[in-house]
């Protein structure tokens, strides 16, 4: 199920574009002002729950900290569970973790070991706002593995496709994105 245009027009519009942010040569793509849209993220959250409706997910994994907003909306949605993925030492209890690379380092995030315990073979979507080069989504795919879990999908608002992180992130997961920029 993809977006009609009428639905990608109205998410479209909803996001800012903020140049120059966070350094010059960048243009942000903001998404605080689609989640201040109440029909812009009621369309939204309702094509995210009519594509996965049928996918008979356990989780939704959420990249923190924008994945948190639409996962847990979505999990709560579909009634099933979310689990948070979050930047090393954010998370209470025994973690597993897992770094990547960034242009000028690496960085690290985690989930809780027992994220997706009590049901074997756990189907999991994962869920951010953006990808770009696709780092930490392919970080967060390799932990899902690691708790002994499936990701069956990684959903993204907003796919930059000119930093190839989709095409990466498609030798472990199917992608799906709402909004392709050249």
């Amino acid at each position: 199920m993809t977006l009609s245009k009428t639905e990608q027009n109205i998410i479209e519009k909803a996001i800012r574009d903020v140049p120059d942010f966070p350094k010059p040569g960048i243009i942000f793509k903001d998404i605080t002002t689609l989640l201040g849209n109440k029909e812009a993220f009621g369309v939204l959250m309702n094509h995210l729950y009519q594509r996965y409706k049928e996918y008979n997910l356990d989780y939704i994994a959420g990249i923190d900290a924008r994945g948190f907003i639409f996962g847990a909306a979505l999990a709560q949605m579909l009634g099933i569970g979310f689990v948070p993925v979050r930047k090393r030492g954010k998370l209470p209890s025994t973690t597993i973790s897992e770094k990547y690379s960034l242009e000028y380092g690496f960085d690290e995030i985690e989930i809780h070991l027992d994220a997706f315990s009590g049901v074997s073979h756990a189907r999991v979507l994962l869920i951010d706002d953006l990808i770009a080069t696709g780092g930490t989504a392919n970080a967060a795919a390799n932990l899902i593995t690691k708790a002994g879990a499936t990701c069956v999908e990684a959903c993204f608002i907003i796919s930059l496709e000119f930093l190839d992180g989709v095409k990466n992130l498609q030798q472990k997961t199917d992608v799906y994105s709402l909004i392709k920029v050249s």
